[in-house]
């Protein structure tokens, strides 16, 4: 109806509306200040406004905004050789996701998600396993095609960049050009199915704005935060994230 709609968005009145941009700020100086956890949260939010078939597409547009200020913020510590592999990867990926997108459990996948990512956090050798370059190109399909159905992929990928960088400031940069050429690839396999979000463009501008001023944010207290606090904060926050996307593939497998 007419008056749940601000700026012709679909079914977002203006309380909705701010609150998103509310929090497209709030869980971008998160990503910042921990290296991960900012597009998980956010597509937490937006699981209370939007059906799954419009969420996924709709969150990674934002995301791949969002990712490229990053990459305009952290420009000078991107670890660019991890860049080819990870979009050949992604390239893939797409390809392969497309195929058989909303086909598979989400929930399933979210479980088998965090149980990675509790091992790859705590046994960080795993991370680092075979050549640098094979391994982000492995990665970047993984994170693309899980990316088709679950969005929020970034969690996983963090401790891989983790891994391979050597400051924080690396981890953030990185992160933000490697998950830029995976929302890439999920933009054009979306827009190949057929998935157009021109009615949300109002809100996707409004919710990368306030992620830009989220981001810009988060770079002050950033560089402004030690290198250990930096890998404490991240490590219990990927810890505390992948137990939660145990819970809730038990909790889809084996429902009370």
């Amino acid at each position: 109806m007419l008056e749940d709609q601000f700026l012709g968005v679909p079914d977002v009145n203006l309380w909705a509306f701010m609150g998103l941009v509310l929090a497209a700020f709030s869980t971008s100086v998160v990503a910042i200040i921990t290296g991960t956890a900012g597009g998980l949260l956010l597509l937490g939010i937006m699981t209370f406004f939007f059906p799954p078939s419009v969420l996924v597409p709709l969150h990674t547009a934002i995301m791949l905004l969002i990712a490229l200020h990053v990459i305009f913020l952290f420009w000078r510590h991107i670890l660019r050789t991890t860049i080819l592999p990870f979009f050949g990867g992604s390239i893939l990926g797409a390809t392969l996701g497309a195929q058989i997108f909303v086909a598979l459990p989400a929930a399933i996948l979210q479980g088998i998600i965090g149980i990675f990512i509790l091992i790859v956090t705590w046994i960080p050798k795993i991370a680092r396993t075979g050549e640098e370059r094979k391994r982000f190109a492995i990665i970047g399909f993984g994170i693309t095609f899980l990316g088709m159905f679950v969005s929020a992929t970034g969690t996983l990928l963090a401790p891989f960049v983790a891994s391979a960088a050597p400051d924080r400031r690396n981890h953030v940069g990185t992160m933000g050009v490697l998950m830029t050429f995976s929302h890439i690839a999920k933009i054009t396999a979306f827009g190949f199915l057929g998935i157009a979000l021109h009615a949300y463009i109002p809100l996707i501008a409004m919710m990368v704005g306030g992620a830009a001023f989220g981001n810009w944010l988060g770079r002050k207290i950033l560089d402004r935060m030690p290198e250990q606090m930096f890998r404490r904060v991240f490590q219990l926050l990927l810890t505390v994230l992948g137990l939660r996307l145990l819970w809730i593939g038990a909790e889809s497998a084996w429902p009370l």
